[in-house]
């Protein structure tokens, strides 16, 4: 009976102790309005942090359920996972300083980018005086393939609902009852990401392309980030790689994704004293290696997954790179306050191969999941990155990525200060993906000179979802030519040439002088799924970003994550808050969620929920 009572007084202490601490969480975020109140507010979740990561974490987790930011599940799978990184980062830095800063841009979006930290990246060499000149001599152009983001589901369940409650369907997930209102059909759905059938399909399509090899810009794992760990992700790596080396004809050359760790988006760098993802390169290097070759797969095992290689019959290096060491989503990126210009040596290498590329006379591809160009890239190493670019521009034929699941592309220029065709010097091509979560699946078809190894059409293939013969037999037809489409709106361009930097630098200018153009790229970005107006200030953000290979040059704003609250305006508790399109539902997510299902519940009711929340985690 005394022992009961004892542990009955203890339980009663710690649900007021408990109660406390969410309550400390909560009064933080509803405070949360600028990037000063952001700081305050991490300064509240390190006191949490210092109690501990299981403490930390159940926390999150009882703040998530009882708003109903989330289904439980994805509370508890999610929070339970990336809580204790969090935790970690908080633990180890300041909250006033500018890694607390970068967190708070990323994950709470209450703070804008800090300014690029001065670095000047090492070259071993100066740039040739009279560099080498790679002159077509008019041979017909081979095809090279190029698809990404795949996110395969191998647990997709045909006649299951693709509009439900998570933040991916196509599941019989155990909490969802009630009769299916719209269900998975056998080839993919919207909402959804990528049935073993619909992948099949397309590299079956790939191999009829004639493609003498293919590239595949990462995101292998599905987007239920609350579910996977290391045993899925293997499996589902090993999976596609077998699947490609059956199904394609030619080799591929790949790219590590976010989605390939466990949880989601987390590679720690090499001064961080917890976590892992050897597994993951490990495992990569060794499905990898038919294509890629011995040596290159020992570099992916070594150097975070990067490698190089040269396809066999070209003069053409290809340089795979492990760019989350540069994502914003990445959190182990904000576990200390000494600045790290380059994390775990990506640029380093990239220096490296180049070097070795240009020395050798040969013309490089450079090849990566995430494009340093968006909103999810660190400024500074897209900063360092675009030095890279310019010192090996004569080098360097393209550059390739994919992550965005958008149909786009992003300029880098010798001037960021005077954008002109002349000083426009570098393009990346930024793959649509193949899951149809939320367009048509997709993949791109790219013309190049055998010569100079650039690119002279890109042709971008789809398979309509909404073709009745879809869900039976997916067909993969041309949606588009990027020189049929764009080269009439800019006067024309000479068939000799590549679609090279300046091509899109005018493609750009008419888009800004030509909105029918426009509307018509921003279908195309879409694949026509769900396609809103572009006007105004989208218009005006959109070909900012086109022009900005180098981030600090985009025109993406931070917009706040927690903080809904404007003025008298009714507050919409059915928005599904910030999506980053290739992690789905993430931290940022639920912490938007929360903040925004709590401004309406009832103070009393929301702190009864958060007590049921600890006593069922107790």
């Amino acid at each position: 009976m005394l022992l009961l009572t004892r542990i009955t007084y203890l339980l009663a202490f710690g649900l007021v102790a408990y109660a406390s601490i969410l309550s400390d969480i909560l009064n933080a975020i509803e405070n949360a309005v600028d990037c000063a109140s952001c700081h305050a507010l991490l300064g509240v979740l390190q006191g949490v942090a210092l109690l501990g990561d299981t403490v930390f974490s159940s926390a999150l987790v009882s703040v998530c359920k009882a708003t109903g930011a989330e289904d439980d599940d994805v509370c508890q799978g999610l929070l339970t996972e990336q809580g204790p990184i969090i935790a970690h980062d908080l633990r180890s830095i300041s909250v006033l300083g500018q890694t607390a800063t970068k967190f708070c841009n990323a994950a709470i979006g209450l703070c804008q980018d800090p300014a690029v930290n001065a670095f000047t990246v090492p070259f071993p060499k100066p740039a040739p005086t009279n560099p080498k000149v790679f002159t077509s001599t008019g041979k017909p152009p081979f095809q090279v393939a190029h698809f990404s983001d795949a996110h395969i589901d191998r647990m997709y369940t045909a006649g299951s609902d693709s509009n439900c409650t998570k933040p991916i369907c196509c599941r019989n997930f155990a909490d969802q009852t009630g009769p299916v209102q719209v269900p998975a059909g056998p080839s993919g759905s919207l909402n959804c990401d990528t049935p073993t059938t619909l992948v099949q399909s397309m590299l079956r399509s790939v191999a009829t392309q004639n493609a003498q090899f293919s590239i595949f810009t990462g995101d292998v794992v599905e987007a239920a980030v609350w579910l996977v760990d290391q045993t899925e992700n293997t499996s589902d790596m090993q999976k596609f790689n077998n699947e490609m080396a059956t199904l394609l004809n030619s080799p591929v050359f790949p790219a590590i994704g976010n989605h390939e760790a466990a949880p989601v988006n987390v590679f720690p760098r090499n001064t961080t004293n917890q976590g892992q993802v050897q597994w993951v390169f490990d495992t990569q290097s060794q499905g990898w290696n038919p294509f890629i070759g011995t040596a290159a797969a020992s570099q992916v095992q070594h150097m975070s997954g990067s490698y190089s290689v040269n396809p066999a019959g070209t003069n053409l290096r290809i340089i795979s790179l492990n760019t989350i060491y540069w994502y914003k989503d990445n959190f182990y990126l904000y576990d200390s306050d000494k600045f790290q210009p380059d994390p775990n040596g990506i640029i380093g290498f990239a220096v490296q191969q180049l070097q070795a590329a240009e020395d050798a006379g040969q013309r490089a591809w450079v090849i990566a999941h995430m494009p340093p160009s968006g909103g999810d890239a660190l400024h500074d190493q897209s900063n360092y990155f675009d030095q890279v670019v310019q010192r090996y521009k004569n080098t360097i034929a393209g550059l390739f990525f994919g992550h965005t699941h958008r149909d786009e592309f992003a300029i880098a220029y010798s001037n960021y200060n005077n954008q002109t065709a002349d000083t426009a010097d570098g393009i990346a091509w930024i793959a649509p993906s193949l899951t149809p979560r939320q367009a048509n699946p997709s993949f791109r078809l790219y013309d190049v000179d055998p010569d100079t190894y650039e690119i002279m059409d890109s042709r971008t293939f789809i398979s309509d979802m909404s073709d009745p013969s879809f869900q039976t037999s997916p067909t993969w037809k041309q949606e588009y030519s990027a020189r049929a489409t764009y080269g009439p709106a800019i006067g024309g361009w000479p068939a000799t040439q590549s679609l090279n930097a300046a091509f899109w630098h005018k493609v750009t200018e008419a888009f800004v002088s030509n909105d029918a153009l426009f509307q018509t790229f921003n279908s195309l970005k879409t694949r026509g799924v769900q396609v809103s107006a572009c006007t105004g200030d989208c218009k005006t953000t959109t070909i900012c970003n086109l022009r900005a290979l180098r981030a600090e040059n985009n025109c993406v704003v931070a917009t706040p994550g927690l903080n809904f609250r404007r003025g008298e305006e009714e507050i919409d508790t059915s928005q599904r808050g910030h999506v980053d399109h290739c992690e789905g539902t993430g931290v940022r997510t639920v912490f938007e969620n929360i903040a925004l299902k709590a401004q309406t519940m009832d103070s009393e009711v929301l702190r009864k929920r958060m007590e049921e929340a600890f006593i069922k985690s107790s």
